[in-house]
């Protein structure tokens, strides 16, 4: 076995490194020789893992040297060691020295080999789902000032690179893929030298970002066949910040140039002529700290001494323990794709923003952190998860520090709705009293003004607003947080005033008055205004009309929309008030003005039936019960479980979206583009989106089979697929490009495409919000703050048509309550808490 010496005794950037070894690591070794390891738990290596002291006294020492030579004479006295540092990331990286430039950070090496490829207008970049964020943003920033195309790759069903994908898109001339090796939102291990291989075949460069995995997993170029390699030294390296590493292949080098040459890397030889150096190094700057590229070198050192195979059983080893240990854990849900490995993994937990988490673990000892959706959007974003707990493990961590974190866990959330001991239900029957509220249940924890059920878009917009009212809110929903088995998941939406007929104008116009409030309150934009058309066969009867709507016909919408291309045979309506809404962001920023509001939301917690509780009501949930004055229900496609009457009236169809690419974005976006739907003959309506932000234009039809409640919606067909894309290209030439996206969900349709809104006729101390029928979201904030004018005792009687009764629904609960009736003229006794003046509300 090595000694401890061999493996973490102090090793300068110059130190030869032994071969690495089959045995296994010593943790106790390592973490002896490393200062952080004592003081908490740190499994945060995937942000910044805890350097060695070798790697620290390396820094320190050369600083000191500056401090008494000066800084050239102390980067002159280091040169052979410096020199090293090179020959060391290309051994790790099975290159040669001559291949890397030493940089500070990945982002700039990233910046600097994408501006040498001069991408220009019409260059189609492909990126995979798993980019990191700043990589995103450069590449949209470079579609908006340069014109390139960037294309995000499908992923398959292990969450990775669909392969058969990438093959179709290579088909067409692309200038980039790029991939990035593990994200920094997940486990995933995306077969790299798969995709290398495939993009090689076609001849187009391929960009590896290796920031998650060099340090934790083997990082070969030439198996991978990368063309370029970014990565940074702080974290699965154990480097210090502000060390990055950039790998060029030598055939590349001859084709690009850095666009900001510097003396280091080029020579002046003429007024008008300079020479660049050989070799990677012309990408850097003569301007850097020697003193940590020198502690890079330390770390890089001892990560060739440890062995990086060893390195990757250990670290694998031990995340796998803790993933299988947090699966059994109840209350949290494990959210790594299935082709996780390595050292990291995310979970998040019920009823507790994973910020929260992070915040309780770290006044524990146990250092984690909190990644959201705007740091992954093409992956946290697309898979509806506003954000999850980050883990990572490294080899100063152990077994004894993952079951700390396991105990930790175990214990109760620190948010969310208290879990009382279950109470029994009382028997069903037209006879049954209601069983007598326990002590227990009487407190200020165990009793809410109101109970919301359902936490998508409707659900969120009442609890916020009864919670801004100063009620208290408990909020109970039945799955995870970020699940994508209801309606109100996904990126985007369309809102519109063309309704068809005027009983809707008056809630359309409160929709989007409800829309600028939730964006004063949240501080960012959420609509975005660009005009749309709803086409239809010029035969038949106009169906919608609306505010400063127009009809127009096909060559007068072609003008207004030109992605959208219309037959002489048909007309559209001209909606100039229709837009997109940031269904995401909506949904995010809902959720945190509930929570700044006082509301306690509780996921993962099913309400398994209500009744009459006097003037109020008692919610069970398979935790325990709940008191509470007003009852909300917006249980989306699960409200036949609540108020059995809509079962027969009710129905569950499963609905697909698709995202198709573009060799011409421009004109499947704004102002090419708006909201659509096209009424096609023997098919059904199409609806579609235009590109947003990172997504690509968004297809689906508003009609699907009806779907089984009892399971998760499965993955688009191959089936569903192609019928969409045969449709969709018939009215948008331009989406000619592969499928970058796609998603499952639900619409609960009700007859006549309506909606029931407002209090139930047999017990009008509870409410509802169901059967959306589709076109629900838009209303969201309007919707909520209709639900909460009626639980605070204010009238609506502008929404009438949408009554319950008018659906023929009397609300009779499970178990038929119908003896215990409240008189619908009893006044809100909420009512009289609520600060807010009546005159304030809509």
């Amino acid at each position: 076995m090595k000694d401890t010496a061999s493996q973490t005794g102090p090793a300068g950037a110059g130190a030869e490194p032994a071969d690495p070894s089959p045995e296994p690591l010593d943790p106790a070794a390592l973490r002896a020789a490393t200062p952080g390891a004592t003081l908490a738990h740190h499994l945060n290596a995937a942000g910044a893992a805890l350097p060695s002291l070798a790697v620290l006294d390396t820094v320190i020492d050369h600083l000191r040297l500056e401090s008494r030579l000066g800084g050239y004479e102390a980067a002159e006295a280091a040169a052979e060691r410096t020199a090293d540092v090179y020959r060391l990331a290309g051994r790790l990286l099975g290159a040669t020295g001559e291949d890397v430039a030493l940089v500070e950070s990945a982002t700039v090496a990233w910046h600097r080999a994408i501006d040498a490829l001069r991408l220009g207008p019409g260059d189609r970049i492909l990126a995979s789902a798993s980019s990191y964020v700043s990589s995103a943003l450069h590449l949209l920033e470079l579609r908006r000032t340069r014109g390139i195309s960037v294309e995000v790759l499908p992923t398959d069903g292990s969450g990775g690179v669909d392969l058969d994908q990438l093959e179709q898109a290579l088909r067409q001339p692309a200038a980039l893929v790029t991939v990035a090796h593990v994200p920094t939102s997940s486990a995933l291990i995306e077969p790299v030298a798969q995709i290398g291989a495939r993009v090689a075949a076609v001849g187009v460069p391929l960009l590896v970002d290796a920031t998650q995995s060099v340090g934790q997993l083997p990082v070969d170029v030439g198996a991978m066949r990368a063309d370029i390699l970014v990565a940074t030294g702080r974290k699965f390296l154990r480097g210090p910040r502000g060390t990055g590493l950039l790998y060029l292949d030598p055939a590349l080098r001859e084709r690009a140039r850095p666009l900001t040459p510097d003396v280091r890397g080029a020579r002046w030889t003429g007024d008008e002529e300079y020479d660049l150096l050989p070799g990677a190094r012309r990408y850097e700057t003569w301007e850097a700290s020697h003193a940590l590229r020198l502690g890079l070198g330390a770390a890089l050192t001892e990560t060739l001494v440890l062995g990086i195979d060893a390195i990757s059983a250990y670290v694998s080893g031990l995340a796998a323990r803790l993933r299988a240990g947090l699966a059994e854990l109840p209350g949290v849900t494990v959210v790594d794709p299935p082709a996780a490995g390595g050292g990291i993994v995310t979970f998040v937990r019920d009823g507790e923003e994973p910020t929260t988490t992070v915040r309780t673990l770290r006044a524990a000892g146990l250092h984690l952190v909190a990644v959201p959706a705007s740091h992954g959007q093409w992956d946290l974003g697309r898979r509806g998860l506003p954000a999850v707990v980050r883990a990572s493990v490294h080899v100063y961590n152990d077994d004894t520090e993952v079951n700390a974190l396991l105990a930790r866990l175990a214990r109760p959330a620190a948010t969310g709705v208290p879990t009382p001991p279950p109470v029994p239900t009382p028997p069903p029957g037209p006879t049954a009293a209601p069983a007598p509220a326990p002590a227990l249940l009487t407190g200020a924890d165990r009793r809410a003004d109101v109970v919301v059920v359902g936490a998508g878009v409707h659900g969120r917009s009442a609890a916020w607003a009864l919670a801004a009212r100063g009620v208290r809110v408990i909020q109970l929903d039945r799955l995870p947080a970020g699940h994508t088995e209801g309606s109100s998941h996904g990126r985007t939406r369309m809102i519109r005033r063309a309704y068809p007929s005027p009983v809707w104008d008056d809630l359309v116009d409160r929709a989007y008055t409800g829309w600028r409030e939730l964006e004063q309150a949240a501080g960012r934009r959420l609509v975005s205004t660009v005009g749309g058309l709803y086409a239809r066969p010029a035969r038949t009867s106009s169906t919608l009309r609306g505010p400063d709507c127009v009809l127009v016909d096909a060559n007068q919408a072609a003008g207004i929309a030109p992605g959208l291309v219309l037959g002489a045979d048909m007309v559209a309506v001209h909606d100039p008030a229709a837009g997109v809404i940031d269904a995401a962001a909506a949904m995010d920023a809902l959720a945190g003005l509930g929570r700044a509001a006082g509301v306690h939301r509780r996921d993962g917690c099913r309400v398994t039936g209500w009744h009459p509780d006097g003037a109020g009501v008692r919610v069970h949930t398979d935790s325990g019960d709940v008191l509470a004055d007003r009852l909300v229900i917006c249980a989306g496609p699960w409200t036949a479980d609540l108020v059995p009457e809509f079962a027969g009236r009710l129905t569950t169809v499963r609905i697909v979206n698709i995202h198709i690419g573009s060799s011409t974005p421009a004109l499947l976006a704004p102002p090419a583009l708006g909201p659509f739907s096209v009424e096609v003959p023997g098919v059904g309506l199409l609806y579609g989106i235009p590109a947003y932000g990172p997504d690509a234009v968004k297809v689906g039809f508003d009609h699907g089979p009806v779907d089984d409640l009892s399971r998760a919606p499965g993955p688009v067909t191959a089936a569903e697929r192609a019928e969409l894309l045969s449709v969709a290209r018939r009215f948008l030439p331009a989406a000619d490009g592969p499928v970058t996206a796609e998603l499952a969900c639900r619409y609960t349709m009700a007859p006549g495409n309506r909606f029931a809104v407002g209090a139930l006729p047999a017990h009008p101390q509870a409410l509802i919000a169901a059967a959306c029928s589709g076109h629900g979201f838009k209303f969201g904030p309007a919707i909520g703050a209709a639900l909460a004018d009626l639980a605070t005792g204010v009238p609506r009687p502008d929404l009438e048509f949408l009554a319950p009764a008018a659906m023929g629904i009397d609300g009779v609960p499970p178990g038929d309550w119908a003896a215990d009736r409240v008189n619908p003229g009893t006044p809100s006794p909420i009512a009289a808490r609520t600060s807010e003046p009546t005159a304030h509300r809509r």
